[in-house]
């Protein structure tokens, strides 16, 4: 998602590159690096937020009905957002 928005034209790979810097070098960050990916996802939330495209509220939201779509879709099958019940 990140290549493809930068491909996009959303944002540089500069601008990536200092927000994931600014998740990786976060006081709480793990030593051992095992929580790289929670601050990837972290920086690409802060920049789709920051570029006006998806406020937090709406990344969580459109989050949460994935979740419910999956819970709702029968195993095997191909998990779609029209399966959320909350729709």
């Amino acid at each position: 998602m990140v290549v493809a928005l930068h491909e996009g034209g959303v944002f540089s790979w500069d601008e990536w590159a200092q927000a994931l810097s600014a998740q990786v070098h976060k006081p709480d960050a793990a030593p051992d690096g095992h929580d790289y990916y929670d601050h990837w996802l972290a920086a690409l939330e802060k920049l789709l937020a920051a570029k006006g495209i998806a406020s937090s509220a709406e990344v969580e939201a459109l989050s949460q009905a994935w979740h419910r779509a999956a819970h709702a879709t029968p195993h095997g099958k191909p998990i779609l957002l029209e399966n959320d019940p909350g729709l």
